[in-house]
């Protein structure tokens, strides 16, 4: 992958694929299948500014696994892929 450093409270995302067949065991074709929102986080920016100007570091850490909004963030490609570039307050949740 690129070098790739988000900037802000921002964060890189690669979405986490979901089960493609149903619990019947019908398989869903792309087209049907809503987008999975939960992702790997692969990048975080430095931290927001405060009011003051300092910048308050992230609570997500590279690495972990989120749960984020289903119409949130901008979706790109690098080198092929997809991404997702999410603010941190877009992500609802860390999975542990």
């Amino acid at each position: 992958m690129a070098k790739f450093r988000p900037l802000h409270d921002r964060l890189l995302v690669q979405r986490l694929d979901e089960e493609q067949k149903s619990r019947g065991g019908i398989i869903i074709p792309d087209t049907a299948k809503e987008k999975p929102q939960q992702g790997r986080v692969l990048a975080v920016g430095p931290g927001r500014r405060d009011d003051k100007g300092e910048v308050v570091p992230l609570d997500v850490r590279t690495g972990d696994t989120v749960m984020f909004a289903k119409y949130a963030g901008t979706e790109i490609k690098i080198d092929g892929e997809d991404r997702v570039i999410l603010r941190e307050e877009d992500v609802l949740a860390i999975v542990e």
